[in-house]
């Protein structure tokens, strides 16, 4: 058993955790939520040696004994594995080496590369599957794949270490239907065995079906303990918020295409002839959401990212603006002709970590701020001021670093950024990917208030409700090719996965409602 007494952390000028006392026993799964900034980070990161012994209140005690660790070497040595939401893995090396890393099997002084591949392709077996684990490259550079898959690794070196305790932090937010199945598989096998688990979302449905208790933190303080059956979100908020992925009831949006994409293929990005998205068409009114969904690898950010001029690997096809054909070979052509993209990794590809939150505002417009090469510093705190207010962006000043917002405050930033510009198209790529409920609400609003002012929004999701909630329409990707388009009430989870895989997996289909229209 694991308890945690009365731990409090303080950063200058913010309390992150006050007096919370948790325990958590072998073979169960502990659901931890809260609001992005409510303190569940900084709980992991003591757990997981990350804040050492001293640079916190309170005690760590496992087993009856006090530890205090120095760091995640000696948090590992006791068993505690943590798969963070920011990916640790190495981008320059290889999957196999990435997953051996502290742990690498030698021979005569040497790294044995046999032993390495044998190693690491049990692994993936485990986590993926033996048909994706023979597919995958154990070679290939880390750096060179999707978020998914990097996330997937993570969780294979987690389960390598044979861990008493577990911390799962937004494990599925990248990943699809079957991988969320085989995750849920895997952890319901290790709690059998007797591994304890701490698994942080913000898809409450995922902590209905998997959790046996749920903490709930609210600015940094233990609020309540409650069953997974219990609606966590008072809790969390303080207020109800409702159903947050309530479809709403859609009218055809009439009038002609804002965007029209036309015989779209993007070439993979490491496979000479091979097709991401092949053959693909579109169109995109005025005022109307039209979303991406599929399988991992179906070729949703592949075609966000050829429209924005940023793929990979070269791409075809022809894109109209307006009526107008504009060619895209870069985000500058795609910016002239008034696209905006929001992308799936927001830290790597979306914000300037190190700069404050009022440049990180301004960074789209800068050319309009600007004067004969002059910032016009006024301008950009009174744009900064007004996207504050306009999004209900929370920061303690518009000098504060980005990179210490919340996910769902950065989140907004990034949006934020393009909204001077008054793009016609904007592409979202995952737009809640790792923020909490209430953010999720805000960022739903933002998008139905750029629709009603007449913007036409391309959203690529993996989140199923987030789909069925904001599209008018829904493409289905598989294997990059159109498998399907759904509209208005043939809008449901159910219909989505049978045009991406074809089956509904198990452990989806228990979620609850999964294949009923959200009216």
């Amino acid at each position: 058993m694991i308890e945690l007494r009365r731990i409090g952390k303080q950063f200058p000028g913010v309390r992150a955790l006050h007096d919370v006392s948790l325990t958590i026993e072998p073979g169960e799964v502990l659901g931890l939520v809260g609001e992005n900034g409510a303190g569940k980070s900084t709980l992991i990161k003591i757990l997981g040696g990350v804040y050492p012994a001293g640079s916190y209140k309170g005690e760590l005690v496992i087993k009856g004994r006090t530890q205090a660790f120095r760091g995640t070497r000696d948090a590992r040595a006791a068993g505690i594995a943590v798969v963070h939401q920011e990916l640790s893995l190495v981008p320059e090396m290889s999957v196999a080496d990435n997953l051996v890393l502290g742990r690498e099997p030698a021979r005569l002084g040497l790294v044995d590369a046999a032993t390495t591949e044998a190693f690491a392709r049990d692994l993936v077996r485990r986590v993926l599957g033996d048909a994706a684990a023979r597919e995958l490259d154990l070679q290939m550079p880390v750096g060179h794949l999707g978020v998914g898959v990097q996330q997937i690794l993570e969780i294979a070196r987690a389960l390598a270490d044979h861990a008493r305790v577990i911390v799962l932090d937004e494990p599925t937010a990248a990943l699809t239907d079957a991988e969320i199945e085989r995750l849920f598989a895997l952890v319901r096998e290790r709690r059998a065995a007797g591994t304890a688990f701490i698994y942080i979302s913000h898809r409450l449905e995922e902590i209905r079906a998997l959790c046996d208790r749920v903490a709930v933190l609210r600015d940094g303080e233990l609020v309540a303990v409650i069953p997974p059956t219990e609606d966590p979100v008072p809790h969390m908020t303080g207020k109800e918020l409702g159903d947050v992925h309530a479809r709403r009831s859609f009218e055809v949006v009439d009038g002609s295409a804002v965007l029209r994409v036309a015989n779209l293929r993007v070439n993979h990005p490491s496979l000479g002839g091979r097709a991401v998205v092949d053959n693909l068409s579109f169109a995109v009114r005025a005022g109307e959401v039209v979303a991406l969904a599929g399988a991992m690898g179906a070729g949703r950010t592949a075609t966000l990212s050829a429209l924005f001029g940023v793929a990979r690997a070269g791409a075809t096809g022809s894109i109209a603006v307006d009526g107008k054909p504009v060619a895209i070979a870069c985000p500058a052509d795609a910016i002239a002709a008034g696209l905006a993209f929001v992308p799936e990794d927001r830290k790597a590809q979306g914000l300037v970590l190190g700069l404050s939150v009022a440049d990180n505002l301004a960074l789209s417009s800068l050319g309009r701020m600007s004067r004969l090469g002059i910032v016009d510093s006024p301008r950009v705190e009174q744009t900064a001021l007004s996207r504050l207010r306009d999004l209900s962006i929370k920061v303690p000043g518009l000098g504060a670093e980005v990179a210490t917002l919340s996910g769902g405050n950065q989140q907004k930033v990034v949006i934020g950024k393009w909204l001077e510009l008054a793009p016609r198209v904007l592409l979202l790529d995952e737009p809640t990917r790792g923020v909490d409920v209430g953010a999720k609400a805000e960022i739903y609003a933002l998008v139905e208030e750029l629709t009603a002012r007449g913007h036409a929004v391309v959203l690529a999701s993996s989140d199923l409700p987030e789909v069925c909630r904001l599209a008018h329409r829904v493409l289905v990707l598989r294997e990059g090719k159109l498998a399907g388009e759904l509209a208005g009430a043939e809008v449901t989870q159910l219909a989505i996965m049978q045009l991406a895989v074809g089956t509904v997996p198990a452990a989806m289909a228990n979620l609850g409602g999964i294949g009923e229209a959200r009216t």
